[in-house]
């Protein structure tokens, strides 16, 4: 047996042998390098921030985050009223999109036969890889005049008048542009990726659990909310801030439909205006304190975001903790 050992070994060709280490050091250089690049890279993205925005910053201080004027004539900037829109298209993307996008979830994993779920899987996918610019097209062409005929007037006529619901409802101009009408296409911006990565986790659940919840008599609700939920719990939350960051910077598809209006208003039916628009939409002439004022808009959108994954952070860190 030794002998044949020693034949087939005499068979292969020379095994070159390098030092011992010389690989480990290699990789351990170059996995160092990678992370110091991203660093590198994030610090100079923030040092070129801020040296953009802070003559803006200087000028107007404080009342940069509090004012509402943006009079590129007397170069009076301020940017309450994009920083609002900003987190209000947020926050509408996250009510209507979260609820639909788990619906979708645990019915591809828990309730759609094989039959359907693979062609509906391929859909949301595809979904995911479309332009944000077609989001836009789509949203102006397409939805913007449905939504105008068939939700604002009629909801305005219903509404106008009423107490708080009939300010928030209440559409002046029912042109189908607005803060509501962005909300809604980043909803559907973001379902595909909320979407897909809870389908994912819910599938890697072990089917063992759903089944000896079934085995002592739980219905399909009570295994979704007290099995799969709590199992997948990270997983979710950091799928819905991967959808609220996207959310939060879109640029194309908001500025097609939001209305690029430099207001404040109680309505979420009134045009409105993001951080990320009035950027597009100025940016390519801007200059002087205009052009600073812009950059400046950047730090802010910048830091909200960071502030989204700090909480995001928290929010992982105490549902592990249950």
């Amino acid at each position: 047996m030794a002998a044949v050992t020693d034949q087939m070994a005499s068979g292969l060709p020379a095994i070159r042998r390098t030092p011992k280490g010389t690989f480990d050091l290699v990789f351990r250089n170059a996995s160092f390098l990678a992370a110091l690049f991203v660093l590198v890279l994030l610090a100079g993205i923030i040092g070129a921030m801020v040296a953009g925005g802070w003559p803006a910053f200087r000028e107007f201080g404080f009342s940069f985050l509090t004012s509402s004027v943006w009079d590129t004539q007397n170069d009076q900037y301020g940017a309450f009223p994009a920083i609002v829109g900003t987190l209000s298209t947020a926050l509408i993307a996250l009510v209507v999109g979260v609820p639909l996008s788990l619906g979708i979830a645990v019915f591809l994993t828990q309730l759609a036969p094989p039959w359907f779920k693979r062609p509906v899987s391929t859909a949301i996918e595809l979904l995911a890889a479309v332009p944000s610019i077609i989001y836009g097209m789509w949203g102006l062409f397409v939805f913007v005049p449905l939504f105008a005929a068939y939700v604002q007037i009629p909801l305005s006529n219903i509404v106008e008048g009423m107490p708080i619901v009939g300010t928030i409802l209440y559409s002046r101009s029912p042109s189908g542009l607005g803060i509501l009408t962005a909300g809604i296409i980043l909803a559907f911006m973001i379902i595909p990726f909320i979407a897909s990565i809870t389908r994912d986790m819910l599938e890697q659940i072990p089917s063992v659990l759903r089944e000896s919840a079934y085995g002592i008599g739980a219905t399909t609700w009570e295994v979704v909310r007290h099995v799969l939920v709590p199992q997948a719990g990270v997983s979710i939350i950091g799928a819905i801030m991967l959808g609220l960051g996207r959310a939060l910077g879109e640029t194309m598809a908001v500025t097609f439909v939001v209305g690029n209006a430099n207001r404040l208003s109680a309505s979420v039916m009134d045009p409105g205006s993001t951080i990320a628009s009035r950027i597009a939409n100025e940016f390519n002439e801007a200059l002087g304190l205009q052009l600073h004022a812009l950059i400046a808009l950047g730090c802010i959108l910048f830091f909200v975001t960071f502030v989204v994954l700090v909480i995001a952070r928290i929010l992982v860190a105490r549902v592990k903790s249950f």
